[in-house]
């Protein structure tokens, strides 16, 4: 779970420079001459407009694109390939940080690009992790470090994973909780009723959650609750929720062995971010780079 969280915080914040600066990218390559806009009598070229964006963002949009063009050759030097799973599994991840996969087309779409630019940046970065990850080394003695330094993080309180159906009153709470005494399928019902809409579309999903993390009276019946059990409708400040325990962990006390894969992981990610720099530079050198913004 803290591996996911790493990643995703990870591809978040590389999907949106891109995004960013592809779209500088783009307008600077054009070269369209049309009046765009006018104040009074004065007219403001699309000339004017890419100079503008040119000396301001013209750098650092370059700089992404000659760094993209590096990844691509290195990697088709190396035989670096990324399957459609890979790619899916990345902009899953990234999907459920902005709520779901609607949720995020619409951030794509609100940013002016699309989600073929964020595949192609996610295939980039894949690209990239694959490159550096022969250059990284993780010894049994930085693992045991690692835990002991951090040994708290990795005990496991009790934790649940639930869904729940968020409505407005209690008579729709009602209608919901008659149609799932009578058979209907949960996860349908919460894509329908639910006005929880960062969780609706995931039938309700509220993934794991310990003590403390939800208000007082969800929690006391989430955890009073069985496996596969659902409650009579239950209100807090947000509404009425019916809730549907999936999983019931007890807690654990923290454990080494457990641990290391997560520790791996963990300590990959903070060197991969050290070696990245090291290396763009080791490729910079060994392909010939011309720039003519810096000529």
């Amino acid at each position: 779970m803290k591996e996911k969280l790493l990643r995703k915080k990870l591809v978040i914040t590389i999907v949106t420079a891109l995004i960013g600066l592809a779209i500088i990218a783009g307008i600077l390559l054009s070269t369209k001459d049309s009046v765009i806009a006018k104040v009074g009598d004065a007219s403001i070229s699309e000339d004017e407009l890419q100079q503008t964006l040119l000396d301001q963002y013209g750098a650092d949009a370059l700089d992404v694109l000659i760094t993209n063009k590096l990844i691509e050759l290195e990697a088709d030097k190396q035989k670096i390939t990324v399957s459609d799973e890979e790619v899916d599994e990345e902009l899953a991840t990234l999907a459920e940080s902005y709520g779901g996969e609607t949720a995020l087309e619409e951030a794509v779409v609100a940013s002016g690009s699309t989600m073929d630019d964020v595949r192609d940046d996610i295939i980039s970065y894949i690209k990239t992790e694959k490159l550096l990850e022969p250059r990284i080394e993780i010894t049994d003695e930085e693992l045991q470090t690692y835990f002991d330094e951090n040994k708290d993080t990795f005990a496991t309180a009790e934790q649940v994973q639930a869904s729940h159906i968020l409505v407005a009153d209690e008579a729709t709470a009602n209608e919901v909780k008659s149609k799932l005494d009578a058979g209907e399928d949960f996860s349908e019902l919460a894509k329908e009723y639910s006005t929880d809409t960062t969780t609706a579309e995931s039938g309700g999903d509220l993934g794991y959650f310990s003590s403390g993390d939800m208000v007082a009276e969800f929690e006391e019946v989430a955890f009073a609750l069985g496996v596969d059990e659902i409650s009579a409708p239950v209100k807090t400040d947000y509404g009425y929720h019916i809730i549907k325990v999936v999983d019931h962990q007890e807690a654990k006390e923290a454990n080494f062995e457990d641990s290391k894969e997560e520790i791996s992981d963990t300590l990959m990610n903070d060197k991969m971010s050290t070696e990245y720099t090291v290396w763009l530079e080791e490729l910079k050198e060994e392909y010939e780079i011309t720039n003519y913004l810096e000529a």
